[in-house]
């Protein structure tokens, strides 16, 4: 208690470097664990984000550019596949269901999607769950300019049932490219956690037809969504496809396409990684250096504390517990550092690919890295120790005056 009391008048007596000391901890410690968090979050949401399918079929180009479209539709089509090869596909005996998508359009942002019902009827997007539309609205009549919405891209645009919207020609929204056609919102997707949610879907031959496109969009699609009959059966597709072929391509796993795309970036996730581990290092340093630089001032303090009797290992310790209680009420703060971080990341990933993280799951960085922070302060505490452990009692006792 006498050891406690002595390190928070220490602190007290020091208010402005401490704070300044430990909200430096707090940025550091916050930063390592967000930056820690967001990347397994991220590679984990991305890789189980398949949509309930196992692959995808389109046009020859990047595997990893038709699983973006296709299924986070967070990029452009590398071109498009005839019907007939979805018609092939789709009697494959391999194949479980074929879902074909056309894409091209978007209202004011939210990319615009043509889909046949299946994908609402007969899909499941995570096992045991498919996409729910909320009462009392329904699915599309695919003969109509009927729209549902997702979850997200409703809320964001305001859209309701029985609201008329007009698309916009292209993936980017450009308020001089309006189509003529003018679609009723009939549904809205129950929130999903998916990339659906920021979708708006119409039926297949609404953008194959819309206006303004090329008469060959009739016949033409931009991917196919497949779901196996066994995942394992994918291989023999993936030869005939992109190996004997020469026109198509077979993205399949889908979830070790969106993995190894987070492969190619781990440099990226290093460089974030040091500077994060850097900057831990510095807020470390800055402990040193605001014990160190008070103890000059508090030489005749601890001589006192020397003269009544206390030992030169009890002023070493009071010294390194002031440097580890510096950084654990820097790490306290660290968290709310942490959670703000998180919150800005996800609310950003949602907005540009409705993957859904969790800002406040539970992380192992959340214990090692606070461990760390207060063990490396510590650590820094044992020179400004040192100085207080060399402390000359007699000649900092001497009167002042």
């Amino acid at each position: 208690m006498t050891l406690g009391l002595i390190i928070r008048r220490s602190l007290r007596q020091h208010a402005l470097s401490s704070v300044v000391t430990a909200l430096s901890i707090a940025s550091a410690g916050g930063l390592l664990m967000s930056v820690w968090a967001l990347k397994e979050q991220a590679r984990e949401a991305f890789s189980g984000a398949d949509a309930g399918f196992d692959a995808v079929l389109g046009a020859r180009g990047s595997r990893l550019q038709l699983v973006l479209n296709a299924v986070f539709h967070v990029d452009e089509s590398p071109g498009n596949v005839a019907w007939s090869d979805y018609l092939e596909i789709q009697a494959d005996p391999s194949v479980q269901i074929a879902v074909p998508l056309a894409t091209g359009d978007n209202y004011r942002g939210y990319r615009i999607v043509g889909v046949a019902p299946e994908l609402f009827t007969q899909v499941e997007y995570v096992p045991g769950r498919r996409h729910r539309i909320l009462p009392p609205g329904r699915g599309f009549d695919p003969t109509l300019r009927e729209a549902v919405v997702g979850s997200f891209a409703a809320a964001r645009l305001g859209l309701r049932l029985g609201d008329r919207f007009q698309p916009y020609h292209g993936l980017r929204f450009d308020e001089r490219h309006i189509h003529e056609e003018s679609y009723v919102v009939v549904g809205i997707l129950e929130p999903s956690n998916t990339p659906a949610d920021r979708v708006i879907w119409i039926p297949l031959k609404g953008v194959q037809l819309m206006s303004g496109h090329s008469t060959d969009a009739a016949e033409e699609l931009s991917a196919v969504l497949v779901k196996l009959k066994s995942p394992m059966l994918g291989k023999s597709m993936e030869v005939r496809y992109n190996r004997e072929g020469s026109r198509l391509t077979f993205a399949w796993p889908i979830a070790q396409i969106v993995a190894g795309f987070f492969e190619r970036i781990v440099w990226f996730e290093r460089v974030l990684a040091v500077v994060a581990y850097w900057v831990a290092l510095v807020a470390a340093g800055s402990v040193l250096a605001s014990i160190y630089n008070s103890m000059t001032e508090r030489r005749r303090d601890i001589a006192i504390l020397r003269a009544l009797g206390a030992h030169r290992r009890t002023v070493f310790g009071i010294v390194v517990l002031e440097a580890a209680s510096l950084a654990v009420a820097g790490m306290l703060a660290g968290f709310v550092v942490y959670a703000v971080i998180m919150t800005a990341a996800a609310q950003l990933i949602r907005s540009q690919t409705g993957v859904v993280l969790n800002p406040m799951a539970f992380h192992w960085v959340m214990i090692w890295a606070p461990l760390g922070m207060v063990s490396v302060s510590a650590l820094a505490g044992v020179v400004p120790a040192t100085k207080a452990y060399r402390t000359e009692v007699a000649r900092h006792l001497t009167p002042l005056t």
